[in-house]
């Protein structure tokens, strides 16, 4: 078993109409033993930037704290809130820096620019950014997440339907990965608000 695959994750994020969402499961594991069933994966930055890391528990949590660290420093710093594209390279920059002894994480970044336009990007443990305009994954669910949003997404969705097809996607696929699931976390995100929601899924 790979490492990253050793607690089980799945970390997804999707664009819409100026907004997007970000979703995870709720499954902390060892291998196939469950250990918690509300571990949080997705970190709010701030209200218009969240991080979804999906990988190895704790190296996911120390790496938020590094990331949470010198953003705090930017703030003090600039004034104001990083834009989604700067964080990106922030995090790909802290992980490059580590890539021969890597943090066991993907992460997933998910924004709104100045603009309220969406962005969202995934990468690799050692920082390869991987940039999106409809959906990225991440975690031991990815196959079934991709299949999933493949046949689910479409363009420019309204909140609401946008939530329904993210929670969909991502309930259906963590049914199919026995390392993931366990219920999940979506946050909706507009330029106005922040609509956090919690699923119920199957629990066996």
């Amino acid at each position: 078993m790979s490492i990253f695959e050793y607690n089980g994750s799945a970390v997804v994020a999707m664009v819409g109409k100026n907004c997007f969402a970000i979703a995870s499961d709720r499954r902390l594991g060892v291998q196939l033993q469950t250990v918690a069933t509300d571990f949080q994966k997705i970190y709010r930055i701030h209200d218009k930037l969240f991080l979804g890391l999906s990988g190895l528990g704790t190296d996911a949590q120390t790496l938020y704290q590094r990331i949470v660290y010198q953003h705090k420093l930017y703030q003090l710093r600039e004034e104001r809130d990083m834009k989604p594209e700067t964080f990106a390279s922030l995090v790909s920059a802290r992980l490059y820096e580590k890539r021969f002894g890597p943090y066991f994480c993907q992460p997933v970044i998910a924004g709104l620019s100045d603009e309220d336009k969406p962005f969202i990007c995934t990468m690799d443990s050692i920082g390869a950014k991987e940039l999106a305009k409809d959906f990225v994954v991440s975690g031991t669910a990815s196959e079934s997440l991709y299949g999933a949003c493949e046949a689910m997404f479409k363009p420019d969705m309204e909140p609401e339907e946008l939530f329904e097809t993210i929670s969909q996607a991502l309930l259906s696929s963590v049914d199919r990965d026995c390392l993931s699931g366990w219920g999940g976390h979506v946050y909706v995100v507009t330029p106005t608000e922040v609509k956090e929601r919690i699923l119920k899924g199957r629990m066996d």
